[in-house]
C-alpha cells in the first residue's frame, strides 16, 4: 500500500503565485484584432517550488517550502495560500530587494490566451545567499528527501546549490533536482535529475528522438553530473530511468486524456522524492510517478492529485500495464492490496472454489459477486488441495492455467490461492467484508463466516445456474470418448 503519510521533503526552489482568470471569448475587440474576454472567476494558488510542495502536501506528505518571495502583495498572498495549505510549512526568506514571481494566466474555453509574467530573474543578493543557506541547514535535519526545482529564476546560483547538495550528503538524504541549466555537472553531487526531453537534449547536445537514444543521451550524462540517476520525461511517450550502475528501465505514458501539461514535471519530482523517502525503489517510484503524472495532465492548470486519485491511477495502471496475470498476487501481495482498497473505502468481497474447468455456472457467480461489491478477490485451490478433495485425477487444468483464465475475467480483481482444505486461514487473513458461496449452501455452514461476520461483514448465498459442473462436463467428456 502507498503510504507517504510523516514523509517531510524540503523543496527549495523558485516559488510563485500563479493566478489564473477565466472567461469567454464571443467576439474581437473594435480597438484592435484581438479577443474580448469576458471574464467569469479567477483563483490564485502556488506555483514553481510551491507546486510541487503543494504536490507533497496533497498527497499526505509534509513539504517544507523555501524559496524567495518579495515583500510585497503578492508575498502576501502567497504566504497565506502556503498557510491554508495543510502539510505545508513556511520557510520562504523575505526579500528586501526582489518583488514576488508572479504569473497571470487569461484562459478562455480551456485554451490559454495570453500569461502576464512579474519577475526579476537576475542572481539574488548576497544577504539573501547566506540567508538562504542558513535557513536549509536549519530546517533540513528531519526531512527524508531534498527536491531542488531550478526555474532558472535567480534563486538556485552556484553557492546555494553546492551548500544544499552538500548538507543532503552529510545528512544522508537524498537529492532531486529539476534542472533547468544545459550543464548538469551544475548540480554535482544529486541523487537524481529529472530532466524533460528538451532540457536533456540541451544538455546533452544529441538527438533523442528514440529511447535508445534518451538512454545514451543520459548515460552520457551521468558522469560528469556525478549522479546516482537521470530520469527523463518523455511526455506521450512516458519515462525512461537510467541508473548509473547501468540500469535502464522505461514506461509508458498512461494518461486518458491529455488537457494541460501545466506542472506535470512538478507531480513527478514530487512524487518521485515521496517514493523514495518512503522506502520504495527508484524504478517502482518511477511507475508511481508515471500514474501521478497521467492524471494531472487530464486537470486544467498546475494541479495536484490526492491519494485517492493516485491510489487508483497506479491501480488501473498496473492492469493495464501488466495485463491479467497482473491480477495473481501471494497472500502477502494480496493483504498490502486490500489495504489500499480498503483505505479508499471500497467494499471487499471473497470466493473460492477449484475453478478447474470453467463454465457458465462459473462465470455467472462470479458476475454476480462482482456487482454486489467494489472489489472481488478470488482464492483458488492449489493442485494438492484439489487432488485431496477430488481425487487423484483432479485436477484437469493446473493452478497456473486456472489462475491466468480466472484472473482473465473482467469480474475477478484479484487472484490468490490456498494449500489447505478450506479458505478459513485466507480468510482470516484478507478479512473480506462479504463473502460470497453458492445458494447450496446454508449460510451458517459456509467455511468462515463467522470470521467475516465478526468484524461486521456478512455472508452472500449466490443462487447457480442447473446443471452446470466440471464433474459433470468431465463425465460427458469420458462417455464421448469411450
Amino acid at each position: 500500500m502507498i503510504d507517504f503519510d510523516g514523509q517531510r521533503v524540503l523543496c527549495l526552489g523558485d516559488v510563485m503565485l500563479d493566478r489564473f482568470y477565466y472567461g469567454q471569448i464571443d467576439r474581437l475587440s473594435p480597438e484592435a484584432p484581438v479577443p474580448v474576454v469576458r471574464m467569469k472567476e479567477n483563483r490564485a494558488m502556488l506555483g514553481g517550488a510551491g507546486n510541487v510542495a503543494r504536490n507533497i502536501a496533497s498527497l499526505g506528505g509534509e513539504a517544507v517550502l523555501m524559496g524567495i518571495v518579495g515583500d510585497d502583495a503578492a508575498g502576501r498572498e502567497l504566504a497565506a495560500l502556503v498557510e491554508a495549505t495543510p502539510g505545508m510549512v513556511d520557510a520562504n526568506i523575505r526579500s528586501a530587494t526582489r518583488p514576488t514571481i508572479c504569473k497571470t494566466r487569461i484562459i478562455a474555453t480551456h485554451q490559454h490566451v495570453v500569461r502576464l509574467d512579474e519577475e526579476v530573474t537576475g542572481a539574488i543578493d548576497a544577504a539573501d545567499v547566506a540567508a538562504t543557506c542558513a535557513r536549509l541547514t536549519e530546517r533540513l535535519p528531519g526531512c527524508g528527501a531534498l527536491i531542488i526545482s531550478d526555474y532558472a529564476k535567480g534563486l538556485l546560483g552556484e553557492e546555494v546549490v553546492g551548500h544544499a547538495i552538500a548538507e543532503a550528503r552529510r545528512l544522508g538524504l537524498p537529492v532531486f533536482v529539476d534542472p533547468k541549466r544545459d550543464d548538469f555537472a551544475f548540480y554535482a553531487g544529486a541523487s537524481v535529475l529529472t530532466p524533460n526531453l528538451k532540457e536533456l537534449r540541451a544538455a546533452a547536445r544529441a538527438p533523442v528522438e528514440t529511447e535508445e537514444q534518451v538512454a545514451e543521451a543520459a548515460r552520457a550524462l551521468l558522469g560528469p553530473a556525478r549522479a546516482g540517476a537521470i530520469l527523463v520525461t518523455r511526455s506521450e511517450k512516458g519515462m525512461l530511468l537510467v541508473e548509473a550502475d547501468g540500469g535502464v528501465h522505461s514506461v509508458p505514458a498512461h494518461a486518458k486524456e491529455v488537457f494541460d501539461v501545466s506542472g506535470a514535471g512538478d507531480t513527478v519530482i514530487a512524487v518521485t522524492a515521496l517514493s523514495v523517502a518512503a522506502g520504495y525503489a527508484l524504478p517502482q517510484a518511477m511507475r508511481i510517478a508515471n500514474a501521478a503524472a497521467g492524471v494531472v495532465v487530464g486537470k486544467l492548470g498546475t494541479a495536484t492529485l490526492d491519494m485517492e486519485e493516485l491510489l487508483a491511477a497506479v491501480e488501473a495502471d498496473a492492469a493495464e500495464a501488466t495485463g491479467f496475470p497482473g491480477k495473481v498476487a501471494t497472500v502477502a501481495q494480496a493483504i498490502s492490496t486490500i489495504e489500499g482498497w480498503r483505505r479508499r473505502g471500497l467494499e471487499i468481497g471473497f470466493t473460492n472454489g477449484c475453478f478447474d474447468i470453467l463454465h457458465r455456472g462459473h462465470v455467472t457467480m462470479l458476475q454476480a459477486a462482482r456487482a454486489a461489491c467494489d472489489r472481488l478477490v478470488v482464492a483458488l485451490n492449489t493442485d494438492a488441495s484439489v487432488a485431496r478433495l477430488k481425487g487423484p485425477s483432479r485436477p484437469v487444468n493446473p493452478l497456473e492455467d486456472r489462475q491466468a483464465v480466472i484472473a482473465a475475467l473482467q469480474a475477478a480483481d484479484l487472484v490468490v490461492c490456498f494449500d489447505e482444505d478450506t479458505p478459513l486461514d485466507l480468510i482470516t487473513r484478507l478479512q473480506p467484508d462479504i463473502l460470497f458461496k453458492g445458494a447450496d449452501y446454508r449460510a451458517e455452514d459456509v467455511v468462515g463466516g463467522d470470521v467475516v461476520r465478526a468484524r461486521g461483514g456478512r455472508v452472500t448465498l449466490l443462487d447457480l445456474v442447473p446443471g452446470r459442473s466440471t464433474t459433470n462436463i468431465i463425465a460427458r467428456s469420458r462417455a464421448l470418448v469411450g
